[in-house]
């Protein structure tokens, strides 16, 4: 039976893509030969599911057509403790433990972001695979990886899902997840406090996997880049594990010096794009599973079909039907999650940077000839900035471009959204106005 296991291997060769079959097929060992069922190991948990929702049916199909008879089939963890089966038996599968993981510093880890609660589809599946193969130390030349992706694409799932993975499977591993501008102000910190030697200490030898996202803000922090570049260099000739996050790539993160570039770039980029239709019907019934709420398929269609932008719009839309229908006692139709669509749905389509240059104009009673010049007055300066921030968040327009509309570099642009991004944050009134501003393009009154 292991003759044919590996007749069949060399056949799936032919018909899965390398990367995927280096990945998830090749790991696979015939374990035993159980009165004449095959069962198979898989190195962990996590490749067994993989295998099984994803090429299940291929396997068996291509047992089938080597021992020319039906045989049933059955995948394991190495460890042998849990079995499924991909035939006859149905498609039960174990839960992830739901304890709350606690790293040894930084921010929590969501305890939903796992890679068992990430859906796959073909616009992440090289990004899932990367980040699967780092957790679980397949592929042991990797050592470092670069998520990148718009907001709202997952990255932050991957990324933290592999400290999940890790602190499973080796409790005792240290792993930081923190956030570029968390590193640089715990930085700040510790020069003021003169306790920058602890802070070197603790990231550079008391760190065995770091978890770093949002580093397109490190944009201009000369210092702290050249200290984030030394941990690098501490941490990559430990063989430790550092994962980088960002919406841009390292080249195109404008005030990055070289050095750091480099550490970004040496090891896995792996894009994340925006999912299709059928990932994004795979998206809703997940997460409307693990909240327990009931949503008839049409409704989910719709949903799909509507919320195209990113993961993020649609957990809104789900969440906001699911609250409508509980708050007024309505039961969940499509006239319902129409009602709730089109209070989300941005009218792209309609929104340019000429109209979003209109629109802030008005409000601050500015001209649109003063908003792309080159004043400096505080009271051009901010609605320049929120008309560069609402821009890039409402057109498909690259940073170059909305830059040369505002006659300002990419560099500058890209300054612009981080400090309406930071001012939103600490800033109540002019989150006000931001969120007013974002309403009228929402609605499409503007």
């Amino acid at each position: 039976m292991e003759e044919i296991w590996n007749d069949v291997k060399n056949s799936l060769k032919e018909h899965i893509p390398g990367h995927s079959f280096r990945m998830w097929i090749e790991p696979i060992k015939f374990y035993q030969n159980r009165d004449g069922n095959m069962i198979l190991s898989c190195p962990n948990f996590y490749s067994k599911k993989r295998v099984q929702d994803y090429y299940g049916s291929i396997i068996e199909s291509a047992v089938v057509k080597t021992l020319g008879k039906t045989c049933d089939i059955s995948i394991i963890a190495s460890s042998g403790k849990e079995t499924v089966q991909t035939k006859n038996n149905g498609n039960t599968q174990l839960a992830l433990p739901t304890m709350s993981v606690q790293p040894h510093s930084g921010r929590l880890l969501r305890k939903d972001f796992t890679f068992d609660q990430f859906v796959v589809g073909d616009n992440n599946d090289f990004a899932y695979s990367a980040s699967l193969s780092l957790a679980s130390r397949q592929g042991t030349h990797q050592r470092s990886l670069f998520l990148l992706s718009n907001t709202g694409m997952g990255k932050s799932h991957l990324s933290q899902a592999i400290g999940h993975h890790i602190l499973t499977e080796s409790p005792s591993e240290r792993v930081y997840y923190t956030t570029a501008e968390d590193f640089s102000n715990e930085m700040v910190h510790a020069f003021r406090h003169d306790s920058i030697e602890e802070f070197k200490g603790k990231y550079r030898s008391g760190c065995d996997v770091l978890l770093i996202e949002d580093v397109h803000y490190l944009s201009g922090k000369d210092r702290t880049q050249i200290e984030l570049a030394m941990t690098f260099d501490s941490l990559f000739e430990a063989e430790k594990k550092i994962i980088f996050s960002g919406c841009y790539l390292p080249s195109e993160i404008p005030k990055l010096n070289d050095k750091l570039k480099s550490c970004m770039s040496c090891g896995l980029i792996s894009n994340i794009e925006p999912p299709n239709f059928r990932t994004r019907i795979r998206i809703i019934q997940k997460k409307s599973a693990a909240r327990n709420i009931s949503i008839p398929a049409q409704v989910i269609d719709y949903l799909a079909a509507e919320l195209t932008e990113d993961v993020r719009q649609l957990e809104s839309g789900l969440v906001g039907v699911h609250a409508k229908s509980s708050l007024l006692g309505m039961p969940v139709d499509l006239d319902l999650a129409k009602s709730v669509v089109k209070n989300i749905i941005r009218q792209r389509k309609n929104i340019t940077i000429n109209t979003v240059k209109k629109l802030v104009s008005k409000y601050y009673k500015v001209s649109v000839k003063e908003i792309i010049s080159r004043s400096r007055k505080q009271g051009i300066v901010r609605p320049r900035q929120i008309a560069i921030y609402l821009s890039r968040k409402y057109t498909d327009s690259p940073l170059e471009t909305i830059g040369k509309s505002f006659n300002r570099y990419h560099a500058t642009a890209l300054h612009s959204i981080a400090a309406i991004e930071k001012g939103i944050k600490e800033n109540i009134s002019l989150r006000k106005q931001v969120k007013y501003l974002s309403n009228k393009l929402d609605k499409g009154t503007f």
